[in-house]
């Protein structure tokens, strides 16, 4: 499971589109997104209520504490609202020890009210807890001991018995309308595959609920079968990280292939960085290196797997002839389908510079500027074939490569690319 953060916009655009699918009854919501490139006379004659309604504007950029650091505004005219975004708009700010530009909003109508409700689902291993208050709103932390819990099991019927436990202090005239609305999204969040949603604060209008403020995350893995149920989701980076050319490159890559490429820079100026075959040997290396105490030296996180074709090798280093030594560790576990041989051949195109996927790579002279000293470890179908490719490099370029197969282990490796780079010049 991938837990990936969705703009509060979207999130509420899926509770809206399929609360009215699954019950055939619609919620209240209204909202509009305003980022840089929106024209505000077209977004009124596709939302006409912005020009008719008293109006909330905010930042939509995954993160919280909104109005406690007076980034909301409320009972706005549509004027004040371009204005209050045309002040912000692209401007940094810090948010959890975060700095980063906000370049997202989301409108809605101000709602007067009195109520003020919290609900939240985490999807588990082995089920979902569900928690409800009726103290939401920004003081929800100082009214922690009053928010109920429950855990519904996989598989298990949510019923007005499992439900009982959260409602069970409501006030009659709404304990009914509240526990079904609970029951509704409860099971929206298992049809659209959330794996986190919260309502902090939703609210009664004219007795039917009304989500103000709303955080989603989807589990991207079950985009194959939600493309139709989400629509144009877009799932952002968190605050204040933005993509270098080379990971969005790679990303781009990612997207068009079955197999899986990560890359993410971690320090530019790195001595240790990582090529890893496979998601959970990438975790060991990375997590040796910090285990070592070497983790500020760690120039980035890098997996491929799921066998990619030689044109989707791509080399992850940067180069910085500081006079500094650098490992680059190509490494992985023992595959057990992947052809190690075809991978390797992707990854010495890379090194070389050829290929018609290659980007910002460290070629050869690069490789000899940075100080770059290569330990390779693999196992699996066709290993042998492919480290010894491997060693022919290392001769024929001048670079030094070590090749090790599945008699060494991954932490050794990683305990030899670091007494390279302490080693004396």
């Amino acid at each position: 499971m991938a837990r990936k953060k969705i703009r509060e916009y979207d999130s509420k655009r899926l509770l809206k589109e399929h609360y009215k699918r699954l019950t055939g009854t619609e919620l209240g919501i209204k909202s509009a997104q305003i980022t840089e490139s929106t024209d505000i006379n077209e977004l009124v004659e596709k939302e006409p209520w912005l020009s008719s309604e008293k109006l909330v504007v905010k930042p939509d950029m995954l993160f919280g504490k909104r109005g406690k650091s007076g980034l909301v505004a409320l009972n706005l005219d549509l004027t004040q609202v371009a204005l209050f975004v045309k002040e912000r708009l692209g401007k940094e700010v810090e948010m959890g020890g975060c700095k980063g530009p906000i370049t997202t909003f989301i409108v809605e109508p101000f709602v007067p009210h009195k109520e003020e409700f919290y609900l939240n689902i985490v999807s588990k291993r082995l089920g979902c807890s569900l928690s409800f208050s009726e103290c939401g709103g920004i003081e929800i932390e100082e009214n922690w001991d009053k928010v109920k819990t429950i855990f519904v099991p996989t598989g298990v019927a949510f019923t007005p018995e499992t439900c009982a436990p959260l409602v069970a202090t409501l006030p009659l005239e709404i304990k009914e309308v509240i526990e079904k609305f609970i029951k509704v999204i409860f099971t929206l969040f298992l049809d659209l595959d959330f794996t986190f949603l919260e309502m902090n604060p939703f609210t009664l209008v004219e007795g039917k609920p009304y989500p103000l403020d709303m955080r989603g995350e989807l589990d991207d893995t079950a985009t194959f079968k939600n493309f139709k149920k989400w629509g144009n989701i877009e799932f952002p980076m968190p605050f204040g990280r933005v993509m270098s050319p080379t990971e969005g490159f790679i990303h781009g890559l990612d997207e068009k292939t079955s197999a899986s490429l990560k890359f993410t820079v971690l320090n530019p100026k790195g001595r240790i960085w990582t090529m890893v075959a496979g998601g959970g040997a990438s975790v060991i290396y990375a997590d040796t290196v910090g285990d070592l105490g070497f983790a500020s030296e760690l120039g980035n996180y890098a997996e491929y797997s799921g066998a990619p074709n030689e044109e989707g090798g791509v080399a992850v280093c940067q180069s910085h002839p500081d006079g500094q030594k650098r490992a680059l560790v190509i490494g992985g576990g023992i595959a057990n389908f992947t052809d190690v041989a075809a991978t390797f051949n992707g990854i010495i195109r890379a090194l070389k510079g050829e290929g018609k996927l290659i980007l910002t790579l460290l070629t050869e002279p690069k490789l000899r500027a940075a100080r770059m000293h290569l330990y390779v470890r693999r196992g699996g179908p066709n290993y042998q074939r492919g480290l010894a490719k491997m060693r022919t490099l290392g001769e024929e370029i001048g670079i030094p490569i070590e090749v090790y197969g599945p008699e060494a282990t991954m932490t050794g490796i990683c305990k030899q690319a670091i007494q390279c780079i302490t080693a004396a010049a």
